[in-house]
């Protein structure tokens, strides 16, 4: 099972690090291509809205067929769209491909999140393990792409559909494992979709918060602590480190104290230290954004088993809203962030995130542990040899 468990997180890592190169590549599209600021922001919204909004869509097709094949696909067509941006010699042409990437990478996680289900029994600490792997992977997207670049130029980009490759080659012996949950139901088990409303809000609120302070910190961490980029890149690899310590620590404290209750408690930190990342001067500030960091991704891996738990029969959709409808919010809501800041200031914005995970706080008074499923009426397996058996 821990065998299992690293080689979906690994495959998850190896897409999401797709969602992370794109922003990479903005400085040598302007450099190389000359486009210009509104024709680079045409590239970042493509790759981050389609691939946000498009996942529920693969959900629910995922829950209505078997699409075994899709996880493969879609990691080779992440990498493919990156690819092409080094050959794709028009604005036009470099927008489908940094698209294909963003449908690669909102087609795999539906059915990659139903695969992490039955690998890890939808266990907590399971889970943020998979959830992890992503993380990392966008995390280390500036650290495997920026060398390649620099190196070639545009015309490297190419050798960068390597990562998914290799994601492709080890997610491959997982696919016949057997994946609960169809249009049939559950036995016991009904949708629960008013419970999955308020979990996407959460979700919502804390996408806005942690999207809010991670576009700005290093510009914040510059003004408070020291100029330059040192004092703001330290800061964003503070935060990043946080989060994937959250991640791992958010599991473990939901199967000793319930998902639940984990939530709340994370909340309730992430309200103190987001007003301390406000207020703390000096080097300090780096400690209360680990803490921020922390309190803001324990929820994280427990939203994809609640949302999956609240809609037992349709595990794919909520798979797809819990990983792409509701937190791509927090990415369309960071112009009006810049805004507000241009208007008052870097600090005063800042301050006004902390009523977000206060609001999420108060949600998740309204959430229940969803009682202990049963075990499906029929399940189906990952199988490429009979992907309609599960219709």
């Amino acid at each position: 099972m821990r065998a299992k468990t690293w080689l979906l997180s690994a495959g998850h890592g190896s897409v999401d690090i797709y969602q992370g190169i794109v922003p990479v590549l903005v400085p040598f599209l302007a450099s190389e291509r000359h486009y210009g600021y509104l024709g680079l922001s045409g590239f970042v919204l493509a790759a981050s809205l389609l691939s946000s909004v498009v996942q529920p869509l693969f959900g629910v097709l995922t829950d209505r067929w078997a699409m075994p094949w899709l996880i493969p696909l879609s990691t080779l067509t992440a990498g493919l769209g990156v690819a092409l941006i080094g050959v794709a010699g028009s604005y036009p042409l470099t927008l489908v491909a940094i698209a294909l990437t963003g449908l690669g990478v909102a087609a795999y996680h539906p059915e990659s999140a139903r695969l992490a289900r039955a690998v890890t029994g939808g266990d907590h600490v399971g889970m943020s393990w998979f959830s992890l792997g992503g993380n990392v992977g966008f995390a280390l997207a500036p650290v495997i792409a920026t060398p390649v670049l620099a190196a070639g130029g545009l015309a490297a980009a190419p050798f960068l559909i390597v990562p998914a490759v290799l994601g492709t080659l080890v997610t491959l012996p997982l696919l016949g494992e057997r994946v609960a949950g169809t249009s049939k139901g559950r036995a016991g088990g009904a949708d629960d979709w008013p419970m999955f409303r308020v979990l996407s809000s959460v979700i919502i609120l804390r996408s806005i918060a942690y999207i809010g302070l991670s576009s700005f910190l290093g510009l914040f961490v510059q003004q408070r602590v020291h100029p330059g980029h040192v004092a703001g890149e330290a800061a964003l690899f503070v935060l990043y480190a946080g989060g994937a310590a959250g991640t791992v620590l958010g599991g473990r404290l939901a199967r000793r104290f319930g998902r639940i209750r984990t939530m709340r408690w994370a909340y309730a930190t992430a309200v103190v230290a987001l007003g301390a990342v406000v207020l703390v001067p000096g080097p300090a500030l780096y400690g209360v954004v680990a803490v921020a960091a922390i309190a803001l991704y324990v929820p994280f891996s427990l939203h994809i088993t609640l949302g999956q738990d609240y809609l037992p029969t349709r595990v794919g959709t909520a798979s797809g809203v819990t990983l792409g409808l509701a937190v791509s919010v927090g990415g369309a809501l960071a112009p009006a962030l810049g805004a507000l800041a241009d208007a008052t200031s870097l600090r005063t914005m800042l301050a006004t995130l902390v009523v977000l995970p206060a609001f999420a706080w108060l949600l998740a008074q309204r959430l229940r542990e969803p009682g202990r499923l049963e075990e499906p009426q029929d399940e189906r397996t990952l199988s490429t040899a009979n992907p309609a058996s599960a219709s």
